[in-house]
């Protein structure tokens, strides 16, 4: 069974990719990954902070004195509790890349135009085939409106598209008041590719100690959902390509996510939680799976229930959600 499939400009084996995680973290690790039959994978994420808060470190140390940047320096995070520091994730990326022939995808976690873009270009030359932007942000504040928080993220993609030679992918939340125009103005702003979508943590409160707790789980397969219909809706407005991150779980999760209009799927609590050999399992379940449904290719499934080629395209938008509340009865 032909599972190939496109991500990035990479022609892959097939469309099951190692997401933004622990997975990376040795390179032991990627070993393990790319001889399970990983398609690609994607380094965790350096934040934006972890890079302000080193130029800031840099500029404190050469020219100021021992308390004129004290307080700015305590509004960034503690470095010990990141796993690699920039330089460490720069010299962590070339190990990787030596290690394995698999694409390896780079990952930036922020929102604002800062230092990213020379970073992203020292991430480009220690060895990255691709970047993966994880447009994170929660707006706070009532001075912020969505026209500046948007044209702030395009102004980020189309700085660090021009200064690379390397495909940039935007890893993308949900929470837009129209998703489709901001997804097609990130595509001519130079994103080859959208990830569907990132995984915030949820604040708890502990109610005894009054603190603010964070709070993450590892995706469960209702999250699927979600993507589904933004797939659907985005694949055939869209010429860039586009992968689901969150709730596939199994190989009918990657067939749906596949209908829907993905070209990858990427993984991390089905490994996390399944081990690497989980990898087989979803394969040869996915081909498998096409075999029994008279497909000859990945490719000739791909999209085949996306909202222009659905037979109930309004499924995926209002007058289903409507159908489900009227038609809902209690026992």
């Amino acid at each position: 069974m032909d599972l190939t499939t496109t991500w990035l400009g990479f022609s892959l084996p097939h469309p099951f990719v190692a997401g933004a995680s622990p997975l990376a973290d040795s390179i032991d690790r990627v070993r393990r990954l790319e001889d399970a039959g990983i398609a690609a994978i994607v380094l965790r994420s350096l934040f934006e902070e972890q890079i302000d808060q080193e130029a800031l470190a840099h500029h404190h140390a050469l020219a100021a004195s021992a308390e004129s940047h004290g307080e700015a320096l305590s509004y960034f995070p503690d470095p010990d509790g990141c796993v690699f520091g920039p330089e460490e994730y720069l010299a962590h990326l070339q190990q990787v890349k030596q290690a394995v022939a698999v694409p390896v995808i780079a990952s930036l976690n922020g929102y604002t135009s800062g230092g990213w873009t020379g970073y992203a270009k020292r991430i480009a030359e220690a060895g990255a085939d691709a970047l993966e932007l994880n447009l994170w942000y929660v707006a706070t504040d009532t001075a912020d409106s969505s026209g500046e928080l948007e044209a702030e993220a395009f102004a980020l993609v189309r700085g660090i598209r021009q200064a690379l030679t390397i495909p940039v992918a935007v890893k993308l939340s949900p929470f837009y008041t129209s998703l489709p125009n901001f997804a097609l103005r990130l595509q001519a702003a130079g994103a080859a590719g959208l990830v569907l979508f990132n995984r915030f943590f949820e604040a708890d409160l502990d109610i005894e100690a009054l603190e603010v707790r964070p709070h993450l789980e590892l995706s469960h397969p209702h999250e699927l959902l979600l993507r589904l219909r933004w797939l659907a809706i985005l694949s055939p407005q869209l010429d860039c390509d586009l992968a689901v991150s969150g709730g596939v779980h199994t190989a009918r999760d990657a067939v749906k996510a596949i209908m829907c209009g993905a070209d990858a799927v990427q993984l991390v609590a089905a490994l996390l939680k399944g081990g690497v050999g989980r990898l087989t399992e979803l394969r040869s379940g996915l081909a498998e799976w096409l075999e029994q449904n008279g497909y000859h290719s990945l490719a000739q499934m791909r999209g085949s229930m996306d909202i222009s080629r659905t037979p109930d395209p309004k499924a995926f938008e209002r007058a289903n959600y409507m159908r489900v509340l009227q038609t809902w009865r209690h026992d």
